[in-house]
């Protein structure tokens, strides 16, 4: 089994020199050079790897991530896919199925409703249904936009919908490091993973490990240790609870940031130990509020760990509101930093 050969590494740098960017020695590349790079050596490792989707033979591969691929394998490997999202979800389903590993890109996240009776019906259900015979060693990516007028479907978070669905597991993830080695992990696995990346993780440099390594699916990280709170931050939100958490330092206020990579496996655990802790809890999604992400994990911390909480839950999410295209409409509409800062103070001091 070529997978077998791919080590696991959680020995991410330093978060705070991705954050802060600084001169730190180490090999540096972007966000989608990170992408690209994994997808490269999962097709150079395992000749049933394939490379599907709109534009990912395009001369930008897919926001950088598929760049060049389709010249280095061919187009057999790595091909452009028609409009018909739910056919050939089906196409890749059926191709999992056969023992391949297909991974389709899907560079908006509306695109994924049409596909998502494949996804939740069949792929995710498989290997439940034929108590363990079939698998399905599928990936489906899919990028949610902000900031250059892509409005009310290309911008859209579905994460919340995709969380509820036993059987498929669900990666976001917020730095170059996990790019890399989540989507190795999430190629190598016998079943469906759907991966959720953010545009603005985009804008990122990293340290980014050259050799091939994975990172575990459902285990999230702390990126700052704190006494006062948790914040658990989502996808790009972390570098900008992150940011947050240093500007309430000089406040006086220690905000602990957790990233939980995936959120489905959530990392209950780390989450919990951490609210034990600190007392507090607020939680940070790219998503809309209601029946959302930071609805799961604060339903989940209020269940499993009422005891430790010292104040209620705070969340930090997009309104339950379309998202508008135009410019001052969007930054209207879309939280950041300071709107994590001003729930990191509501936690803490009840305002």
């Amino acid at each position: 089994m070529p997978w077998s050969r791919i080590k696991p590494d959680t020995n991410e740098p330093d978060f705070s020199n991705d954050v802060l960017l600084d001169n730190k020695a180490g090999r540096r590349i972007a966000y989608a050079e990170a992408l690209n790079e994994a997808l490269f050596q999962a097709l150079s490792l395992d000749p049933r790897v394939f490379v599907m989707g709109q534009g990912v033979d395009d001369p930008s591969g897919m926001f950088g991530a598929t760049r060049g691929l389709h010249l280095k394998f061919g187009a057999d490997r790595v091909f452009d896919t028609p409009l018909a999202e739910t056919a050939l979800s089906g196409v890749a389903v059926g191709a999992a199925l056969g023992g391949m590993r297909p991974v389709y890109f899907h560079n908006r996240p509306d695109f994924l409703l049409l596909a998502m009776d494949q996804l939740v019906n069949h792929a995710a259900k498989w290997h439940y249904m034929f108590g363990g015979a079939a698998c399905v060693p599928l990936v489906f990516w899919a990028c949610v936009g902000r900031g250059w007028g892509s409005a009310a479907q290309h911008s859209q978070a579905l994460q919340g919908l995709f969380m509820h669905v036993p059987g498929l597991k669900l990666i976001m993830p917020a730095t170059c490091f996990d790019a890399k080695g989540l989507m190795l992990s999430a190629i190598a696995d016998k079943n469906p993973v759907l991966i959720i990346d953010h545009r603005m993780n985009f804008k990122q440099r990293g340290l980014v490990p050259e050799e091939p390594y994975t990172v575990p699916i459902g285990k999230g990280v702390i990126r700052r240790k704190g006494r006062d709170v948790t914040v658990v931050a989502i996808s790009h939100l972390v570098a900008e609870a992150y940011a947050a958490a240093q500007e309430l330092a000089e406040e006086g206020i220690e905000a602990e940031i957790i990233d939980p990579r995936t959120l489905r496996p959530l990392d209950e655990e780390l989450i919990l130990e951490s609210v034990a802790r600190t007392g507090r809890l607020v939680v940070t999604d790219t998503g809309w509020k209601t029946g959302g992400v930071t609805a799961e994990i604060g339903a989940m911390v209020a269940e499993k760990g009422f005891a430790s909480l010292k104040a209620p839950i705070v969340r930090v999410c997009n309104p339950d509101l379309p998202t508008p295209s135009g410019y001052t409409l969007e930054r209207a509409y879309y939280i950041g930093k300071d709107d994590i800062k001003a729930g990191i103070v509501k936690a803490v001091r009840g305002s």
